[in-house]
């Protein structure tokens, strides 16, 4: 059972502590057990982002879609409702097996498809998508340039992405291991889009006040 204990100010697994860089390794490359319950965890506290960030994309019948670094797998039923066809990509072995084995008839049916891989190098053909999400993934990069220019690769033209995250300013207020962990600024997010190819680059929040951001752009 996955718990928070106040007074160590850590989450525990069966009582036995963990530490805050397994924790946030367990975030970037979900692995076995543990990163079974991170999942489960991250499937309910990032439930209103994941969900608003599907909603910039105004998905419709035929699209094509692909999310890059689906976790927990929480947006994918939506996703498979609204579109003709739902890929996803993660770096972890053991989500996209999951996966496969959740989602089994629609992978049967060709209509999903989830592989193992990295925003660097997107495992799939030019122009395959005409609508891409991904949340809580750009801490993870290696390089915003190269995820950018990957994305506008695999989307068609028309298309769009929406990518939701936390801002540098409150990332930076987390302290999180700073080898796994790159905060990125909206004003970074969005050059990098920009510099990619992409156009009417916007940040979107359900409020003002909303700690997080979903920034949508369009490939012309």
């Amino acid at each position: 059972m996955l718990q928070f204990s106040r007074r160590a100010g850590r989450l525990t697994s069966f009582g036995c502590p963990m530490s805050p860089r397994f924790i946030d390794r367990q975030l970037s490359h979900p692995t076995g057990f543990a990163g079974f319950l991170i999942c489960l965890l991250l499937n309910r506290t990032n439930a209103r982002m994941n969900a608003f960030a599907v909603q910039q994309l105004g998905i419709t019948p035929g699209d094509r879609v692909l999310e890059i670094g689906f976790g927990g797998g929480v947006t994918l039923p939506a996703l498979l409702q609204q579109a003709a066809f739902v890929a996803g990509v993660d770096r972890s072995r053991d989500v996209v097996q999951r996966a496969k084995q959740r989602f089994a008839s629609a992978v049967q049916t060709g209509r999903a498809d989830f592989r193992e891989g990295s925003v660097e190098a997107l495992p799939f053909d030019d122009g395959a998508f005409q609508k891409i999400c991904s949340v809580h993934t750009v801490y993870f990069w290696t390089s915003l340039a190269t995820g950018c220019a990957e994305i506008h690769r695999v989307l068609a033209p028309g298309g769009r992405v929406a990518m939701g995250f936390l801002p540098k300013e409150r990332m930076d207020r987390m302290r999180k291991t700073p080898d796994i962990f790159t905060a990125r600024t909206p004003d970074q997010v969005c050059d990098a889009l920009r510099t990619a190819g992409f156009v009417d680059v916007s940040i979107q929040r359900p409020e003002p006040t909303t700690p997080w951001n979903v920034i949508v752009a369009a490939r012309s």
